[in-house]
């Protein structure tokens, strides 16, 4: 079976992603490593992998200057989500999509603007104004699962497929002035109950004072942030659960080499089993492609010995 990835970011605070089985093709190795089975190298791929530092991506953009029109249209967002894989073959591939898209589904127009981000037109600040919403229509939502379907035609079981969209909290924080929820353990529970055997990861920015809360939430996977040291981590979590990230976006424009030491320290740290590659956070505006290609490269290169499977974290063994 392959596996498809729901995203379900909380701005500044939760990123959630469930892998949810798909029919036809052996699991790819990133859910693999998010299970906590046996892999031969770490897979990886990037938050915002795809974007702005591309430069296929902004002549795109230039064509369609609209991001909702980017974002909501299935042609555009299949061939955006499409350039890194096209250009990197990640082990990953994310939908392009906004945490935002949900919104006028339930009543609440949008709109994203270049320099200032989301506007949101109706915010809600009365009794009245909450009760004007409705239940969500997915119907308005009909590009996503199309996309979603057509992404997983086209990199077969080859990598796994990322959904992404807006959770409670950060939707609320968009839509009310102040407030925050802590209702992410009942989302882990409604995809538990639905889908007992989807793993679950959980992204936390900032979350080095929270590691042991959020493996108390009963997720398959700790997204960790670039602040947390992962050697530290990974006695914190220990390895009964499995873990992503989280080389600092930043290195990406060191040189070369420097990034190379920084994902084998990364990998090293994290040791042969449960692991994800990725970066701290998503790639920042301005990373150089060869960069980000270089990312791919070596985390390709990299290979476990076979021994060190069964050996503890500190005794794991990394060949390039």
């Amino acid at each position: 079976m392959a596996t498809t990835f729901l995203s379900l970011a909380f701005r500044g605070i939760i990123n959630l992603c469930s892998l949810s089985p798909f029919i036809f093709y052996l699991d790819p190795l990133l859910v693999k490593a998010a299970r906590g089975d046996p892999v031969s190298r770490p897979p990886a791929w990037m938050m915002r992998q795809a974007g702005r530092y591309m430069a296929v991506y902004r002549k795109l953009a230039e064509k369609h200057p609209s991001f909702r029109e980017r974002s909501e249209t299935t042609d555009l967002i299949v061939e955006i989500s499409l350039q890194p894989w096209e250009a990197f073959r990640p082990d990953g591939v994310i939908i392009f999509s906004d945490i935002l898209t949900p919104l006028p589904a339930f009543g609440v127009p949008f709109d994203i603007e270049e320099v200032r981000g989301p506007v949101i037109q109706s915010p809600i600040r009365s009794e009245d104004d909450l009760k004007a919403l409705h239940p969500i229509d997915l119907e308005k939502l009909h590009f996503v699962g199309e996309s979603l379907k057509i992404l997983r035609q086209e990199v077969g079981g080859h990598a796994a497929v990322l959904g992404f969209v807006g959770a409670p909290w950060t939707i609320a924080t968009y839509i009310v002035e102040g407030g925050t929820t802590r209702t992410y353990t009942t989302i882990v529970s409604a995809v538990r109950n639905k889908c007992p055997k989807t793993p679950l990861v959980l992204y936390i920015n900032g979350n080095g004072g929270l590691l042991e809360r959020m493996k108390g939430t009963g997720v398959d996977v700790i997204g960790l942030d670039w602040t947390v040291d992962m050697a530290d981590a990974r006695k914190r979590l220990g390895s009964d659960i499995s873990v992503q990230g989280n080389v600092d976006p930043a290195y990406l424009f060191s040189p070369l080499s420097a990034v190379t030491k920084e994902i084998q320290r990364v990998v090293k740290c994290a040791g042969p089993r449960g692991h994800i590659l990725n970066l701290g956070h998503g790639v920042l505006v301005g990373t150089p492609e060869e960069a980000v290609a270089h990312f791919f490269d070596v985390s390709k290169s990299l290979n476990y010995d076979g021994s060190s499977q069964n050996h503890s974290m500190e005794e794991s063994k990394l060949l390039v």
